[in-house]
Formats: structure tokens, C-alpha cells, sequence
């Protein structure tokens, strides 16, 4: 399918400049943070796979800043309309959605009416304690059980939650635990044959993986390690620049550098005087698991964007990374609340945690808690999608009986 993703800019839907409905089933995605909407676009890019003709429409709320480009969404629309009959109808007619996930709170009891008389299934997701709608009033009928009860299920992490649920009248069939939502991952695969010919050769000598580096950020990098190597001689650094352009300036700054270094693209293998291993980036499935330690780089500079930490996390390595993640905050504050990641700002600090990770308890600590906040997103992800899948399979049955 031919993506219709483009970079989301500030705006009310519908607008004139989206495309059209497409063709095939839409799957509409609401989100309350940039979080839950990276999570949401990995929803939907996992659905497509089994539901070729499936078009992803995701909305989010006004004071949210425009998400990043996320691969998933075909039709980042932008801001829902206001809640009134007339914004409401004409946002639905316009999209006919065939399914609806919700994320979090800030729900519209118009927009909810609306769809439960046009009989659009919803999933409510990731509802927690402070997301609850509030009664109006203790003098008058709570109304939060019929906003609530058009929701096909309600999906919680918080136990408290679900009780109180239970106690407005929701039926406790809707009601389900779950984890949090958040992005998950399908890591990079590698060669197993040259993964244990690498560990064989390298043998119990330390490992740190510098992954996605920028030119400008080549010196930081290698003075970090020379920094480290006055401690650790045997340390080794896998150096992986993060574009096939940045191989050659490497090997420049390498050849400045007086460090030893291999050319694992060149075809050279490492030996016991190699003290830089350079590498492309097609091979980063076999560094994640070879270095107990990764710096994300491309965000050693302030204001950059960053790379996602989800692979390496999922693949067993502690995470390092500057202050530069701005696309990602969300997931390196998830890591860094859990102690899977440490923020560096100099080549000193990089070089110490680098010296402190060295010890494999230090780094197993940290990589076993950035692969319980990965597995744990993975697990809700691939409920979230069986339910949904399940969903969409009776609406089929549905229409093609009436």
C-alpha cells in the first residue's frame, strides 16, 4: 500500500489539504500523549500486516504538541473538532471509521453518542486513576456509565480503576487488566555464525558499542574512549556511524586518531592490538548483541532528535545517550525511570560510565530493566492487536449477514 504518512502539522479535521477516505478498512487512532501515539502507529503498522487493505486515520488532543513521523500512521489528521453535533457528524461522515482505539482519558460524551448510534466499535486502552471522568454532579444520575458502556471493552493497568468502574455499573465482561501502552519492537536479526565467531575472538575482553554517530560527534565519541582505554587497555569500541556516507569520514578520523582500528566493512577482523572496530550499520542486529553497552548517538548535541533506544534495550544492552532526544523523550525517560539509561554530556562522563559498566553485573542490572520496559510494551501490544483483529473479524460477519 502506498503511504500517505507526511509530517503532522497543527490543525483542525477535517481540512481541506487531507486526502480522502481511502478505500478498505479504517482504523481510527485517538491519542492523549506523543507516547501513546508512536504506540498506536505501531498498532496499526502490525495490524497492516495481516489486513493488507487497512488505512490507519490517527487524531490527538489540542494541547499536544504534532507528533513525529510515524511509520503506521497513513492519515495523521491532527486535532478532533470541537464536541458539538454538527463538528461530530461531519468529522464522521467524512472518515467512516470502521474501528476506534482510544488512549487515556479526556473522553467527549457528543463524540461518543454520535458513535454508538452509527455503531462504530471502540476499545478504550491505558485508562489510569487520574484519566477517570468525573460525575457532574452528586444531585444528578451518573451519566459516566452510558458515556462508558459504548466501549466494546476497557483496557486498564490500574486495578483501582477497574473497581471503580465496577462500581458505576460497567459490566466487568468490558473490563480487562493490562499493561501500559508503549512502543514496542521487532529488533534486527543477525548472523548467528559470526556472532559466535565475534564472542570467540574477542573472548572476556569489554565491549561498547557507539551506534548511529554523527560526523560531529566523532570527537566526543573518540576521545571518550581514549579517555576509558587509559583505565581498561583491553576495551574495545564497535564504532557504527549512522549513514554508509559516514564510513568514510570515520575512517579518516580513525587514521588521525592513533587507535588501532579494524574495518569490518573492508573485511578486516578484530585481533588482539584492535582498539576500534568500525562497522556499517546493516550489522547493528549483531552489535546490540555483542556490546553489553550502547551509546545512542545522534543526540550528543542539544536539540537533536535522537534515535530510538527500543532495539538495543530489547537485545540486551545498557543504554547511554546525550541530551539530544527530543523525537524519543518519552521512551528515555521510560528507560531512565526504570534505570535502563544514563544521559552523558561529555566526553569525561561517557568515559566513566563507560569504565562503570565494564563490570557485567553493572550492565546486566540496567539491560534486564530496559528488556522488562520493552517486553512489557511488546506484551500489551500483541493483546491490544489479537482484541482488535477479533473485533474487526465480527464487524465483517456483521455486515455481510445484514
Amino acid at each position: 500500500m502506498p503511504s500517505r504518512s507526511s509530517r503532522p502539522v497543527s490543525r483542525t479535521v477535517p481540512s481541506t489539504d487531507l486526502p480522502p477516505r481511502p478505500e478498505g478498512e479504517v482504523l481510527w487512532v485517538h491519542a492523549t500523549s506523543t507516547e501513546r501515539y508512536m504506540a498506536l502507529c505501531d498498532v496499526g503498522n502490525r495490524l497492516k500486516t495481516a489486513r493488507p487493505d487497512l488505512s490507519v486515520l490517527a487524531t490527538w488532543e489540542p494541547d499536544m504538541a504534532p507528533p513525529p513521523e510515524a511509520e503506521g500512521c497513513d492519515i495523521p489528521a491532527g486535532h478532533l473538532p470541537p464536541d458539538s453535533p454538527t463538528d461530530v457528524r461531519a468529522f464522521l461522515n467524512l472518515w467512516r471509521p470502521d474501528f476506534c482505539i482510544w488512549s487515556g482519558g479526556r473522553l467527549r460524551r457528543v463524540l461518543l453518542r454520535h458513535m454508538r448510534e452509527q455503531r462504530i466499535d471502540a476499545l478504550l486502552v491505558d485508562l489510569t486513576e487520574k484519566e477517570l471522568p468525573s460525575r457532574t454532579s452528586r444531585w444528578l444520575p451518573d451519566q459516566r456509565r452510558r458515556m462508558l458502556d459504548g466501549f466494546a471493552a476497557i483496557l486498564t493497568p490500574d486495578a483501582e480503576v477497574q473497581s471503580q468502574l465496577q462500581r458505576t455499573g460497567i459490566s466487568p465482561d468490558k473490563l480487562q487488566m493490562a499493561g501500559r501502552l508503549r512502543i514496542s519492537t521487532s529488533p534486527p536479526g543477525c548472523n548467528d555464525e559470526e556472532l559466535t565467531e565475534l564472542q570467540g575472538v574477542l573472548g572476556s575482553r569489554p565491549v561498547w558499542l557507539a551506534a548511529q554517530v554523527r560526523p560531529d560527534e566523532l570527537p566526543m565519541v573518540l576521545e571518550a574512549h581514549r579517555i576509558a582505554l587509559r583505565l581498561l587497555h583491553r576495551l574495545i569500541l564497535v564504532l557504527s556511524p549512522d549513514s554508509y556516507g559516514g564510513l568514510n569520514e570515520c575512517r579518516a578520523a580513525l587514521k588521525d586518531s592513533g587507535l588501532q582500528y579494524a574495518d569490518w566493512d573492508a573485511g578486516d577482523e578484530p585481533d588482539d592490538y584492535t582498539q576500534v572496530l568500525l562497522a556499517d550499520k546493516d550489522d547493528l542486529g549483531l552489535w546490540y548483541r555483542l556490546a553489553p553497552v550502547c551509546l545512542m548517538a545522534g543526540s550528543l548535541h542539544r536539540g537533536r532528535e535522537g534515535h530510538s533506544p527500543l532495539d538495543a534495550a530489547a537485545l540486551g544492552s545498557a543504554i547511554l545517550h546525550g541530551p539530544g532526544t527530543v523525537r524519543h523523550q518519552e521512551i528515555y525517560a521510560q528507560l531512565a525511570n526504570c534505570g535502563a539509561a544514563e544521559c552523558v554530556y561529555t566526553p569525561q562522563e561517557l568515559a566513566e560510565m563507560v569504565l562503570h559498566l565494564s563490570a557485567p553485573d553493572m550492565a546486566a542490572e540496567m539491560a534486564l530493566a530496559g528488556w522488562e520496559a520493552v517486553t512489557e510494551g511488546a506484551a500489551m501490544t500483541d493483546q491490544l492487536i489479537d482484541r482488535v483483529q477479533d473485533l474487526l473479524d465480527l464487524r465483517e460477519e456483521r455486515n455481510a449477514a445484514s
